[in-house]
């Protein structure tokens, strides 16, 4: 049966997951109450799991070395309690692959070759390069929702990653280029980190050693 997460425990998770936002984007990110996240957030500060500072005019929360652990810990915890550690390890283990061609998908959407220079911008003024990089991102896009199916069986809070993805390639092909690679909006490149930091702190995988942790598991 899937489980639902604790509120608290997806508080702590979206600040992992975003990197550092502020507390209305913390909220929406599991569909949670801001009151009741700005106390959670409160309360995981008074034990140095996240710290609110402000950079250039920007404020927003992030995660200490304290509050990684504690979310790693939690994580794990769930992942225990649900009986589906191994289903997940397999999950990881066939999205690396798919990895591979999102990262060139995005590659291939920041740079278009030249003769003269094989780190040339990608100007978007090429039809046929950047519709190979959607249909590159289509096939991930199709693999991506038995992905989520198989997650979201398992944990609830893996449900959406495949929705927002299909949303940002819909915006990409209607010519709104951001919505490929740009950090600061829901792009494919986004969502996809999300989900890849996701598997990684659900697992407990460092993202630097993930390869030797992968191949010590088949």
């Amino acid at each position: 049966m899937t489980r639902g997460s604790a509120p608290d425990l997806l508080v702590l998770h979206a600040v992992r997951l975003k990197g550092f936002a502020d507390t209305r984007a913390l909220a929406d990110r599991f569909g949670l109450d801001p009151r009741t996240t700005e106390e959670s957030l409160r309360d995981h500060e008074a034990h140095g799991r996240v710290t609110h500072t402000g950079f250039a005019g920007t404020y927003g929360w992030s995660l200490t070395e304290a509050g990684r652990a504690e979310n790693e810990r939690r994580l794990a915890a769930e992942l225990a309690h649900t009986g589906g550690a191994e289903a997940v390890r397999r999950v990881h283990r066939d999205f690396l692959p798919l990895n591979g061609l999102l990262r060139r998908a995005c590659t291939d959407w920041q740079l278009r070759p030249t003769p003269d220079d094989p780190l040339a911008a990608n100007d978007h003024t090429d039809p046929e390069w950047d519709a190979g990089v959607l249909h590159e991102l289509a096939i991930v896009d199709r693999a991506l929702t038995a992905v989520v199916d198989r997650l979201g069986v398992i944990l609830a809070r893996f449900h959406g990653y495949d929705t927002r993805f299909s949303a940002a390639l819909t915006r990409a092909r209607a010519g709104e280029v951001a919505w490929v690679d740009r950090t600061d909006v829901d792009s494919c490149h986004r969502v996809w980190f999300e989900l890849h930091e996701d598997l990684l702190a659900t697992l407990g995988i460092d993202r630097g050693k993930e390869a030797d942790a992968v191949s010590r598991l088949r």
